[in-house]
Formats: C-alpha cells, sequence, structure tokens
C-alpha cells in the first residue's frame, strides 16, 4: 500500500509542478496584461483533484490518520483554482487579477499542504 500511496504522491506534485508551472510561464505576460491559462494548468489542477482525492481514499484504507479539516480547505481553494482556470480556459487575455489569484492560490494550497501538521 505503501508503494501505491507514494505513486499517487509523486502524481499529485507533477500536477502542482504543472499548474504552477504554467503560472511561472506567464507571468510576463501577466505584467503586460496578455496572460492566458495554458491547458497545462487545467491539466495539473484536475491531476491535483483525482490524486487527492485518491489519496484520502489510500490513506484512510490503510488507517493512517488524515486531517479532514485541512483536506477540506486544501479541496476548496483547489476547486475556486479548477472554476477559475475552466471557465477562462478559452480566452486570449485573462485580467490580472483573475490570473494572480490563480497563482496566489495554488502557492497558498502549496504552504496549507506542507506547514500545516
Amino acid at each position: 500500500m505503501d508503494v501505491l500511496i507514494n505513486v499517487f504522491v509523486a502524481l499529485h506534485i507533477i500536477g502542482i509542478a504543472a499548474l504552477l508551472g504554467g503560472f511561472l510561464t506567464q507571468m510576463k505576460a501577466m505584467g503586460a496584461g496578455t496572460a492566458r491559462f495554458v491547458p497545462a494548468m487545467l491539466h495539473g489542477a484536475l491531476t491535483m483533484l483525482v490524486t487527492g482525492i485518491a489519496l484520502v481514499g489510500l490513506n484512510q484504507a490503510d488507517d493512517q490518520p488524515v486531517n479532514n479539516i485541512k483536506i477540506g480547505v486544501k479541496l476548496a481553494v483547489l476547486v475556486v483554482i479548477l472554476a477559475l482556470v475552466y471557465v477562462k480556459r478559452d480566452e486570449e487575455k485573462v485580467e490580472k487579477g483573475v490570473f494572480a489569484a490563480v497563482g496566489g492560490l495554488t502557492v497558498a494550497n502549496i504552504f496549507i499542504a506542507t506547514l500545516w501538521t
């Protein structure tokens, strides 16, 4: 079970890397007002959602403790990120505030995952 959990953790990290990497590659464009949500951001967020749900299930099946409040907060933040990216994914330009919000929420989700014990 540990190997399977570790595989899903790795996939979860790949998802966050795609989401954050997509944001970081558009930072210069955000300054110019021409940033857009790239497909990697949507796919990264969806990967995080699927692997996160799988991780909760696997950890509970393995009788490991799960902090449901932390998971709920992370899920809420991810749902907001996913909604913003999904709704604005086809637009040529995304407003700076919306784009910055996705980046800020992504970083906040990373800090929640790593600092909340």
